[in-house]
């Protein structure tokens, strides 16, 4: 009884995504080219955006924000799934356990957030350019962005302090990371009230914010068709379907994770839709958005000293 009623007194085991066959070991190899362009796409888009005074305006704020997230996400996940594949080390310890879970719900949820202000962003630029600098103004877009933060933030509080509650059965978390549907097929005790409470704040950070895309891009769609400018249709349509790339990849693999019930969950599955948001999308954000930008293509020329570029 005294096992069946543990709770985070030990260390956790993962049991990782990767074995040891050769081609587990080229997996893990593109893991770490994955995690690197990641890193150094989301970490020069933050750069950039930051000394480019060309670039201080609503839209490279709020991407810089997103890069910011991106790069904070895959550093919480990637470095520690890396270090127990290389050591031959499984564990995590309660304190690590609780801050993936802390962080990465709460840049998750975040995030969620902030592609709906994006969106909104360019409803108000193509729609209302006129009013753009009074809607879109530098306090109301720095007001949003500090919300998409605290509301991540505080979903990740509420999910930790109701997962370090419950007793567990087993140590064996059936993932790379404390994943919060893994470790609750572990538990001792009925997860069923956490699990409604879950869903209502998947619906809360995932269809709120789904919800206020639709209604964006639907309006953007309808001033785009009206448009007379063929160059400006295909600006616009270049912009639009960069982040509508980002927000299908993106809440897809959220609400087929986050609003199903525990039962549901397949270890297998799991772990390659959680590969896909937690490392993937972060490479794709970056690469997404400055292959198709061409005023951070001139930012980065600008950085290299290419000044002919720059212009």
């Amino acid at each position: 009884m005294s096992q069946e009623n543990q709770t985070f007194s030990s260390d956790f085991i993962l049991l990782g995504i990767f074995g040891h066959s050769p081609t587990h070991t080229f997996l893990f190899s593109l893991v770490l080219g994955i995690f690197s362009v990641a890193f150094v796409g989301n970490m020069a888009m933050v750069l950039l955006i930051c000394l480019d005074a060309r670039l201080h305006t609503p839209m490279y704020f709020l991407l810089s924000q997103l890069s910011l997230m991106d790069l904070m996400l895959i550093c919480t996940i990637v470095p520690k799934t890396a270090f127990n594949y290389l050591s031959g080390s499984k564990s995590i310890s309660v304190a690590g356990c609780g801050a993936q879970i802390f962080f990465y719900v709460s840049l998750l949820g975040a995030e969620c957030f902030l592609l709906a202000v994006m969106a909104y962003d360019r409803y108000v630029a193509i729609c209302h350019p006129l009013r753009y600098s009074g809607l879109m103004s530098q306090k109301i877009c720095c007001f949003m962005a500090a919300s998409s933060w605290i509301l991540g933030s505080t979903d990740g509080i509420i999910e930790v302090a109701v997962v370090l509650s419950f007793s567990y059965c087993a140590r064996e978390i059936p993932s790379f990371f404390c994943d919060v549907p893994a470790l609750l097929t572990l538990s001792c005790t009925s997860t069923l009230l956490f699990e409604i409470m879950m869903f209502i704040c998947c619906v809360v950070m995932l269809l709120l914010p789904i919800a206020v895309i639709i209604a964006s891009y639907a309006r953007v769609i309808l001033a785009i068709i009206r448009m007379g400018s063929a160059e400006g249709r295909r600006k616009a349509f270049t912009t639009c379907s960069s982040h509508l790339m980002v927000l299908g990849m993106y809440f897809g693999a959220g609400m087929f994770t986050y609003m199903r019930p525990v039962s549901d969950h397949s270890p297998t599955q799991d772990k390659m839709v959680s590969a896909f948001y937690t490392i993937l999308t972060p490479m794709l954000n970056p690469l997404i958005y400055s292959l198709r930008n061409k005023e951070v293509t001139r930012a980065f020329m600008k950085v290299l000293g290419k000044d002919k570029y720059a212009e």
